[in-house]
């Protein structure tokens, strides 16, 4: 007899993950995954060929799926023309290109107190004023705009929806008020264009999306008909896929990395490093971003030559502080800080820190401390928490575990979540299943701690926190 199954999806900048999710016993029994390209402006047709090459390996015959959800990087920008296809290749939250853009919006309007977030080069409507100044043609050309979790789900239901997690980092959508706010959204493309743009809707964490079409269907290998969920960011995915309860602070180790919260009421910050996201349950969720993650590592293990794993086992053995080694990883700009302009720079290069290993252990010592200052970002809200989740790709290395424990002065804990995104997709998925609550079935099935890391206090210094912060001060001033 087929086991019945919620699916859940994690289209994220360098792949696509489905993961299968028993209803009777919150137990993932099936995995698939399909890479694409991994720029930072990317065909949206991409992730559909990925999602169905994804689902088509995850999917057997003895799987009954009942229901579907789609968590998604946030913050791209996709454009549909009149028949639904995108007019463009949609730049992602990691493109730079339009910083300059949400300068000038937040010059005009106090995007912090209509929508919880300052605006950085990030987040969607910068990426549609961009569009507005540099080609107009393509924006007369679009018909509607949304994000990179919404297209998927557009292409499985031809529902234009959204949930209020991801909605809630687009830039004109407030989580305050529960309203798109076409005011803002006139500020960066016009008021023509603002008024006839078609927007997502956007659905309460316990809304069907819609039904699984059949032509989508076909060619997913999936039963026609099948409830899809309303899905959520990345980030508010991975919140449902560990349970995270109200109060609880996580960090996100991946492309890019995250330090969020839940919290039961709307913030915002008005020097724009924290967003005041939604959630995917109802909730809050409070976020700082570093555009440069784990990255960071990897490409400095690749200019070594060295292998991913390898290079984190080389960093691990070395003690914090890299015997003076210090980098900053900037790479590809920053967004917290926000720093669209900057690049990467080591200090302190002499013969006794030109190493391999120690430029390893600089860079992991150069992410932990960025994320500690995200940390920091969030404490200055008053959102703390003694211990910090890890999720995402890092967590699974002691490497990032202990060097996250160290520079944040947080215990560290992993829960057994797997792809955690993609895992709360799937319970997204099985609570429509089942007709229940999402928050009720995140709590049935709350995966277990299966390690937890103490931080070392003595170590902490290592991590030169001061220092850092005068870098960054000294860096607004040389790329402002």
């Amino acid at each position: 007899m087929a086991r019945d199954v919620a699916l859940g999806v994690d289209s994220s900048t360098q792949s696509v993950k489905v993961v299968a999710l028993d209803v009777q016993t919150g137990e993932i029994v099936a995995e698939g995954r399909a890479r694409h390209s991994g720029e930072d402006i990317q065909d949206p047709r991409d992730w559909w060929t990925a999602l169905v090459e994804a689902t088509r390996s995850c999917v057997s015959q003895d799987l009954n799926p009942l229901a579907i959800s789609i968590g998604g990087q946030q913050h791209g920008c996709v454009t549909l023309d009149a028949e639904g296809a995108p007019v463009r290749p949609a730049p992602l939250w990691n493109n730079v290109d339009a910083a300059e853009d949400a300068e000038r919006l937040n010059a005009e309007a106090d995007f912090a107190a209509a929508i919880g977030t300052r605006l950085v080069s990030s987040i969607t409507i910068a990426k549609l004023a961009h569009l507005a100044r540099t080609d107009p043609a393509d924006l007369e050309r679009t018909a509607a705009v949304c994000l990179p979790h919404d297209y998927l789900t557009f292409r499985m239901t031809g529902n234009l929806v959204t949930d209020r997690g991801d909605a809630s980092g687009n830039g004109w959508w407030s989580p305050g008020e529960f309203r798109d706010r076409r005011d803002l959204l006139s500020l960066a493309v016009g008021p023509d264009a603002a008024q006839r743009l078609r927007l997502p809707e956007v659905l309460g964490p316990d809304t069907v999306a819609g039904a699984l079409m059949p032509e989508a269907a076909r060619e997913l290998g999936l039963p026609v008909g099948i409830a899809v969920g309303p899905g959520s960011g990345d980030n508010m995915a991975a919140a449902l896929g560990i349970g995270a309860n109200a109060g609880e602070m996580v960090i996100s180790l991946g492309t890019s990395g995250t330090a969020f919260a839940i919290s039961r009421f709307a913030t915002h910050d008005e020097t724009g490093e924290v967003c005041g996201f939604a959630d995917a349950t109802g909730h809050f969720l409070p976020l700082a971003c570093m555009l440069n993650c784990t990255r960071v590592v990897d490409t400095i293990a690749a200019m070594l030559g060295i292998e991913r794993v390898d290079a984190l086992d080389r960093a691990l053995r070395l003690a914090p502080g890299a015997n003076g080694l210090m980098m900053t990883p900037y790479f590809e700009g920053e967004r917290t800080p926000n720093l669209p302009r900057a690049s990467g720079e080591v200090f302190g290069l002499s013969s006794a820190t030109s190493s391999p290993d120690l430029m390893l252990r600089a860079a992991l010592d150069a992410v932990a401390a960025g994320l500690a200052y995200c940390v920091e970002a969030l404490n200055r809200l008053g959102i703390d928490a003694a211990d910090v989740t890890l999720v995402g790709g890092g967590s699974q290395h002691p490497a990032w575990r202990q060097a996250i424990a160290d520079a944040t002065g947080k215990r560290v804990l992993v829960r057994e979540a797997g792809e955690a995104a993609a895992r709360g997709a799937a319970l997204q998925a099985a609570a429509i299943a089942l007709d229940a609550p999402v928050n009720q079935v995140i709590a049935r099935w709350r995966p277990p701690v299966v390690a937890a890391v103490d931080p070392r206090p003595a170590y902490r210094d290592a991590f030169r926190l001061d220092e850092r912060r005068n870098l960054i001060d000294a860096m607004r001033v040389r790329y402002a």
